[in-house]
């Protein structure tokens, strides 16, 4: 008890920093920018990514993947950089980790899993179209890339050709927002990635939707599936590693009832879950959260963001954890405005005292980063 309330008077005692734009509607050849993701590299170098839609803002289109760095913190970005270009179709669910233990790459290699699509998500979910999965790396912090890597018959199930599982997976998407690498302990090394998939025809209330996740235990040369979450129609998913080895699974209950977020828990670094229940002291829109693991040489934080409003998708809060995301502080309000004001977020931690908010903001118009201090 002394312990959730002290952090809720460190969180309630944030300093909040000014908004930086990072992402502009309509700027660079795009009509709008969603689903953001930002990691922080080795040398302490941001990057922030996110879908370009050259089109408009909806979800299937012409969609690129994009990226802006920050070398200081966060206060001015870089021009913008083109990663995958999927031609007049989709790239989208950027979701970036940074191998930190491969000995072959010293200074840390860049991960970026990420999806294709050649139709609507509502079409791919009767079986009228493919989407798939793919990987890029980087050994030099998001300046050159590998040539994408299909990996979509490791870790998707899906039976429109050129594929024939009988799972019948169809509609299919990274978390999104960052991966996780396990640090330490049985599963050091670790690279795991929340995702979720619709199988077999349409259900009423999405029903159709499970979360799962994918995992590499070998610096990405394969890839394995995590066991499928135990919740008809959990969605949109965000892992973070615990220290016992378990692993802490947070999805979005895309039925809408309860609005509240549906968290799994795993005893084998995600590989299979012990339990899935509702976590009723996360109210969510049925939108999309941010789970981030806060590095500290005593105990174990968590960190987790997403839009708390069971009406709209508003009022970004952010809440910490100090039992491993069984209780949460009340938190903090990032931001907050009229209609659907902030939406998607991702989280990075700065240093020991400043967490950094990468997030939608006033209606899809913006991706901005703001800086909560401690």
């Amino acid at each position: 008890m002394k312990t959730r309330l002290l952090l809720s008077l460190l969180l309630s005692a944030g300093i909040l920093h000014a908004q930086t734009p990072v992402f502009t509607s309509g700027s660079d050849g795009y009509k709008s920018f969603r689903i953001p993701a930002i990691v922080r590299t080795p040398k302490g170098e941001l990057l922030a990514f996110a879908e370009g839609r050259v089109g408009g803002a909806g979800d299937f289109g012409d969609i690129d993947l994009v990226l802006k760095r920050s070398s200081d913190d966060g206060k001015t970005w870089s021009s913008l950089e083109k990663i995958v270009d999927n031609g007049t179709l989709q790239a989208g669910n950027p979701a970036p980790v940074i191998d930190e233990t491969d000995p072959a790459f010293p200074g840390g290699r860049l991960f970026l899993f990420y999806n294709t699509g050649n139709n609507h998500e509502g079409e791919v979910r009767k079986g009228k179209g493919l989407r798939e999965v793919w990987v890029v790396t980087s050994a030099d912090g998001g300046r050159t890339w590998s040539v994408p890597e299909n990996i979509t018959a490791q870790v998707h199930r899906p039976k429109q050709e050129p594929y024939s599982f009988p799972d019948d997976w169809r509609s299919y998407a990274n978390t999104p927002g960052h991966a996780v690498q396990v640090p330490a302990g049985k599963y050091r090394g670790r690279i795991f990635v929340a995702a979720n998939h619709s199988a077999g025809d349409p259900r009423p209330h999405f029903t159709d939707y499970r979360a799962h996740g994918y995992y590499s235990d070998d610096h990405g040369k394969t890839y394995h599936l995590a066991e499928t979450v135990a919740f008809d129609g959990s969605n949109e998913a965000t892992a973070a590693w615990l220290p016992d080895g378990g692993l802490l699974f947070n999805a979005r209950n895309q039925s809408g009832t309860p609005k509240a977020r549906i968290v799994a828990r795993s005893r084998d670094g995600g590989a299979s879950w012990s339990s899935v229940q509702i976590d009723p002291s996360l109210p969510d829109p049925v939108c999309e959260g941010s789970l981030l693991n806060l590095r500290r040489r005593r105990g174990h934080i968590l960190a987790f963001c997403n839009a708390a409003d069971t009406a709209r998708r508003d009022r970004l809060t952010l809440r910490l954890s100090k039992d491993g995301g069984i209780s949460w502080t009340t938190g903090i309000v990032v931001d907050s405005g009229p209609r659907d004001f902030t939406a998607y977020s991702d989280l990075t931690e700065l240093d020991r005292r400043r967490i950094g908010v990468l997030y939608e903001r006033e209606n899809y118009r913006q991706i901005v980063f703001k800086v909560v201090e401690l």
